[in-house]
């Protein structure tokens, strides 16, 4: 069983899924086409922070950013490796959907990136319905390495 908990930020596991999170990123595209929050944007008034758990154990995390009065982003999506394939995932975006549907967004949308690493997360969000859009906000416009996603809700 999945249970959702707002925050967790002080968290030594949340923590250390942050830094596993941040080296994946690293780890697959430029550091200059990287976009990820670290604890301190994380923290910021705007983001919305869950952590995913079973128990005691840590199962992933995701994060919504609040762009403006009816747009939203998708942020700082992880499963922990152990648990990937397990519906963690999905559990964290349809709370991240459900809660930007009750604060009134109208349009969810999020940055990730282009190598292969990326494919699973993508299928994810591709069966949430989530399509292809233009860059937003303040990301590149001509990043290669940047795909963005959208979805009216």
């Amino acid at each position: 069983m999945i249970t959702i908990r707002e925050g967790g930020l002080d968290d030594a596991q949340v923590q250390d899924l942050l830094r596993l999170h941040a080296s994946g990123m690293l780890a697959n595209s430029p550091a200059e086409s990287c976009h990820f929050l670290d604890l301190s944007g994380l923290q910021a008034a705007d983001v919305s922070f869950w952590s995913a758990w079973a128990g005691e154990a840590l199962l992933g995390m995701g994060a919504l950013k609040q762009l403006d009065a009816i747009h939203g982003e998708v942020k700082s999506m992880r499963t922990v490796p152990a648990y990937l394939g397990k519906g963690v995932g999905a559990a964290l975006l349809e709370h991240i959907l459900a809660t930007a549907r009750a604060r009134g967004l109208q349009r969810l949308s999020l940055e990730t990136g282009t190598a292969p690493a990326f494919e699973p997360a993508i299928r994810l969000y591709t069966r949430y319905g989530f399509v292809p859009c233009p860059a937003f906000g303040d990301y590149p416009k001509d990043d290669p390495n940047s795909r963005f996603l959208t979805r009216a809700l």
